[in-house]
């Protein structure tokens, strides 16, 4: 088992909230995204492959600003579609026909 000390990893991060911001990114990329580790394996889990990635210099802040390759930028026009078809099923939601007492008066 790797012995990780918090004070190893912030030779290369800047403070503790970017060293979970970080660590936690990280591993999530190994854990979800399937990305391939950096470090031996051995047997760890992805949070400490992600620690030991850190604490060897491998990662850093950086990735915190990566968008993934995956990821559909959306253009404005399909924005601006996005935005009508919503006000156009806002506009065409049933309005209250409640009060049908004045127009049963009127046809008599």
């Amino acid at each position: 088992m790797a012995r990780i000390t918090v004070e190893d990893c912030l030779e290369n991060v800047e403070n503790r909230f970017e060293l979970v911001m970080v660590g936690s990114k990280r591993a999530r990329q190994i854990a979800v995204e399937g990305k391939p580790a950096l470090v031996p394996e051995e047997n760890d889990k992805p949070t400490v492959i992600a620690l030991r990635e850190i604490e060897e210099g491998l990662v850093n802040a950086d990735i915190l600003t990566e968008v993934p390759k995956d990821f559909d930028i959306l253009d404005e026009d399909s924005l601006e579609t996005e935005a009508d078809t919503s006000e156009t099923s806002e506009d065409d939601a049933p309005t209250d026909t409640s009060d049908n007492s004045e127009s049963e008066t009127d046809s008599e």
